[in-house]
């Protein structure tokens, strides 16, 4: 199965140090999907992190919740965690969600003067079966594209120089 890939790129006004320490909080880098959103089909996922609290490799967090009444659940593994420049974790086991299937999530700093340009990306495969599988091939990219940029987003909102000032640089989507 052929690999999707997605992600957002924004500067933000903070050291590496900074942001990474910011963003290595697994749960905060993830309470996007936490909230009740209307992409999230009015549903929300909560967190649970294991002893390692996703701050080093081989730490577990488990996502479970429903969207659309549907009990969704995934297991994610950190697979790379080289501060204050990468991390990057993936699922393992077979993910039980809607619009995607397993995927390779992780972000990227680069230190630019006394700012740091943030990439997250996004590589993920389609759903199995019939639905899930039509459903990802219509949404998966208006959803990875979602989570990135929220990801991207709320690390420039912490370092912003005022209350929702841009950090320098403006947002970028590739694919």
């Amino acid at each position: 199965m052929s690999m999707r890939h997605y992600e957002s790129k924004a500067m933000v006004a903070a050291s590496a140090e900074r942001v990474f320490a910011h963003i290595d909080d697994h749960a905060r880098l993830s309470a996007h999907m936490s909230d009740r959103k209307w992409m999230m089909g009015g549903g929300s996922m909560t967190i649970e992190l294991d002893e390692g609290g996703g701050r080093q490799v081989g730490s577990r967090i488990r996502l479970a919740g429903t969207v659309l009444g549907v009990a969704l659940s995934v297991i994610e593994v950190v697979i790379e965690h080289r501060p204050p420049y990468t991390k990057a974790w993936e699922t393992i086991g077979t993910p039980r969600l809607l619009i995607v299937g397993a995927y390779r999530m992780g972000f990227e700093l680069t230190p630019r003067g006394e700012h740091s340009e943030l990439r997250v990306f996004i590589d993920y495969e389609l759903p199995n079966g019939f639905v899930g599988h039509w459903l990802g091939r219509l949404l998966g990219g208006v959803y990875a594209r979602w989570c990135t940029q929220q990801m991207v987003e709320d690390a420039v909102k912490s370092f912003a120089a005022g209350a929702g000032a841009p950090a320098g640089g403006s947002m970028r989507d590739t694919r």
